[in-house]
């Protein structure tokens, strides 16, 4: 498959919950992450509309976006909207990329392991979701580059 595919995951971003333990010795994963993977999941074939996996390399473009605290102040919030102030609380960057990945694996990349480039901004928005970018890199030897 050739072409970028865009996933819009609507609502507020969820981290990847780290594993939890049972008393038996069972590892599962929180509830919370379990249902925003089925959520990414479900808009991730939305955007594929019936197209096969990518099955070559490729680089995803992950924007966070984060609701305003509501108990900071006017100017506070008008500067986070502005980009000024950039969310540096927990959960961090990579929790999220995890439960991105994870959601879109087999259904917009054959494996997540595809993914060899990465990029990823964590920001204020008013309306939050998180959004992913996939797109096939092109081979230097495809441009003719390389001999």
């Amino acid at each position: 498959m050739t072409g970028v595919v865009t996933i819009v995951i609507g609502g507020e971003p969820v981290a990847k919950g780290r594993p939890r333990m049972t008393r038996r010795g069972f590892a599962y994963t929180p509830a919370a992450t379990r249902k925003y993977e089925a959520h990414g999941r479900l808009a991730a074939q939305l955007a594929m509309d019936g197209r096969p996996p990518l099955d070559a390399p490729c680089r995803a473009e992950i924007t966070i976006d984060l609701p305003v605290p509501q108990s900071w102040s006017r100017k506070r919030q008008d500067a986070a909207l502005r980009g000024d102030i950039r969310p540096t609380s927990r959960p961090d960057t990579d929790n999220y990329v995890k439960a991105a990945l994870d959601a879109i694996n087999e259904i917009v990349v054959a494996d997540d392991s595809l993914v060899v480039e990465l990029a990823a901004t964590k920001k204020y928005a008013t309306t939050p979701q998180l959004a992913v970018v996939i797109a096939p890199l092109t081979t230097l030897s495809a441009q003719g580059k390389v001999p």
